[in-house]
């Protein structure tokens, strides 16, 4: 195995990572605390981020299931990878759009029914993520460590 694809199959979770830390963790919730900022506005500025958010996700999780398919991935791998894949649709497929609906609403100046099992869904969606990520990346360092020595005896 080359020596990029072992690199990239470290710093692309890692950087995943850091990216939904600094967007859902530190942003998404310091944002409406800003001087001058509405629920309206808080909204679209958090629409653009976590769209960015969703599409960068995608894009290193495709790099990441590419440099992951060789040479043969171990089976935790696999299923880390596909778990980390599974979570990331569903935020996107399911639950995103219903925050969206209702952010649409907020933001035209109407009334909207309250979200919130949507926001404590995506807050637990990004968790597992999170979980997710760390293990692939303990998997993928612990696949780069040489096997136990055990020591001779004096």
């Amino acid at each position: 195995m080359s020596r990029t694809t072992l690199a990239l199959r470290l710093v692309l979770p890692a950087f995943l990572i850091g990216a939904i830390v600094a967007i859902s963790f530190l942003e998404a919730p310091l944002k409406f605390q800003a001087p001058g900022i509405t629920i309206p506005l808080g909204l679209g500025i958090g629409r653009l981020v976590f769209t960015a958010l969703n599409v960068l996700a995608g894009a290193v999780l495709v790099s990441l299931t590419l440099v992951s398919l060789r040479p043969r991935p171990s089976r935790a791998g696999v299923w880390l990878l596909a778990s980390v894949w599974a979570v990331y649709l569903i935020e996107v497929a399911l639950i995103r759009p219903v925050l969206n609906r209702r952010s649409d609403l907020v933001i035209a100046g109407q009334e909207a029914a309250g979200t919130g099992w949507a926001h404590y869904a995506y807050i637990a969606a990004d968790v597992t993520l999170l979980a997710l990520l760390v293990t692939l990346v303990v998997v993928s360092v612990r696949a780069l460590l040489p096997t136990r020595v055990v020591p001779a005896a004096s």
